[in-house]
């Protein structure tokens, strides 16, 4: 069988890679383009090692300052990495196919379920689920932020980043354009202060 490369990994069929893995994100996604991502990067990061996890981050967070719904973008920045344009295809089809035949089969039921106690009740029993795989993902990026900037500028930036979008509801995208453009110039800021530190400790 014929074998390709990503990123230093071997890829045995990458259409029936991508196929597999979008089409399981399209099933057990729920709750919308945020309570997928977790499910996206299992697939991508964990299972088939498309990207790792800082590659993924960074392109999660460019896709999130870009219009449309963000399960999608990823599912086809992940299908155009891979195979070119018929791999975002194939990814995105993949992905929306089983909520489009799910929507298809089930709009004569709408009316009965959304007034099933049952289905009130599942609905609720995923919603932790979705919160603990939402609180995980956050959790290990925020680890990840803190050991590229340090402690006391992670922390700073949290805060910074709750109350623009939390108080002041600043929208996301814009929230995010702004650390990028802080972050293409966090290195240099780094050195020129670490220059003036080191000129003030010579005698």
């Amino acid at each position: 069988m014929d074998a390709e490369f990503l990123g230093g990994t071997v890829l045995k069929n990458p259409y029936s890679e991508l196929a597999t893995g979008m089409l399981r994100t399209g099933i057990l996604g729920f709750g919308g383009g945020p309570s997928v991502i977790p499910l996206i990067r299992h697939e991508a990061v964990s299972r088939y090692h498309w990207l790792d996890d800082d590659e993924f981050g960074d392109t999660l967070a460019i896709a999130n300052t870009l219009p449309g719904p963000i399960a999608t973008k990823m599912a086809a920045y992940l299908g155009y990495q891979l195979k070119g344009w018929p791999g975002a295809l194939l990814s995105v089809t993949a992905h929306i196919l089983p909520s489009c035949l799910a929507m298809v089969f089930l709009i004569g039921f709408i009316n009965v379920l959304s007034n099933s106690a049952m289905i009130g009740n599942m609905i609720a029993a995923v919603m932790p689920v979705v919160a603990v795989m939402l609180g995980q993902m956050a959790y290990e990026f925020g680890e990840k932020a803190i050991r590229g900037l340090g402690k006391v500028l992670g922390i700073t930036f949290f805060v910074i980043s709750f109350i623009l979008l939390q108080t002041i509801s600043l929208h996301p995208g814009i929230v995010i354009m702004i650390f990028l453009l802080y972050g293409a110039f966090h290195f240099k800021l780094k050195e020129r202060f670490k220059r003036v530190d080191e000129k003030e400790e010579l005698p």
